[in-house]
């Protein structure tokens, strides 16, 4: 690349195409501003830059439609300038918390302990959907805090200040660990209700406890599978328990009829 004025550089595509890109140094850090297809537009995302960095009262907040940096970009820089931290994801660090930026209205919010997780994870939404890349898989967001895939607000786990996008762990409340476990009301008693689907649901059974449940949702699968339903169902994993305990309950626990007569 060549610089052709102070924090802007010519560079050429593939097939020959000239564009611009911008980029300003402060306090001894580089930052890469993009590109951009016209000088103008490169040497303005510069002027601006130097101009965030020293205007101590502009915020996220102040970000409009009008700004030549990305939001992504905007946020970094403002960060870095009031908390002499660069992070290359859209993070501001607060007294106790972190935000997480998706958007200029979508802050979600994360304990301190997640900081380095989010440093180098990004956080992606797709059709509702929160999940990050991790090992090369789209791992759902919500399993990092004890949900399961797909889990839904207010059955399977509740945000207790009712903000959905506020990770904290304090303000996360999981209330159905369990593939196929969801807490319910039977009898008038509190229970857990094991369901299964095959080509409707079925209902396993009402348990006293969660891990009870789970265990059935095994045991369910188990008699399903022995009887030629081959279908990918999720194993529940127990590790609170000993292997002789499980086989105990497992033994023990009653199941739906329905389950042998269907298979």
């Amino acid at each position: 690349m060549e610089e052709i004025a102070r924090g802007v550089y010519t560079a050429k595509k593939s097939n020959g195409e000239v564009y611009y890109r911008a980029s300003f140094t402060y306090k001894n850090k580089h930052i890469s501003l993009g590109s951009s297809d016209s000088y103008d537009k490169a040497a303005r995302k510069y002027e601006y830059a130097n101009g965030l960095i020293k205007d101590n009262d502009r915020g996220i907040e102040d970000y409009d439609d009008n700004c030549p940096l990305s939001f992504d970009k905007y946020v970094l820089i403002i960060n870095y300038r009031d908390n002499n931290i660069y992070l290359s994801n859209p993070i501001y660090v607060r007294k106790k918390y972190f935000s997480y930026y998706l958007s200029p209205n979508e802050e979600m919010k994360f304990s301190m302990d997640d900081l380095f997780y989010y440093m180098s994870h990004k956080i992606q939404k797709r059709g509702g959907h929160l999940f990050v890349a991790d090992y090369g898989m789209q791992l759902s967001l919500g399993v990092r805090y004890g949900m399961k895939p797909y889990s839904v607000a207010g059955k399977d786990h509740n945000f207790i200040n009712g903000d959905e996008l506020d990770y904290r762990y304090e303000n996360i409340e999981v209330l159905n660990t369990y593939q196929g476990v969801e807490q319910c009301v039977h009898k008038k008693r509190n229970c857990y209700r094991t369901k299964i689907h095959l080509r409707s649901n079925i209902i396993v059974g009402y348990y006293d406890d969660a891990v009870t449940a789970a265990i059935a949702y095994n045991k369910a699968v188990d008699i399903l599978k022995r009887n030629g339903i081959d279908k990918n169902y999720t194993i529940n994993y127990i590790d609170n328990i000993s292997g002789k305990v499980y086989a105990d309950i497992y033994s023990s626990v009653s199941v739906s009829k329905l389950l042998f007569d269907m298979a």
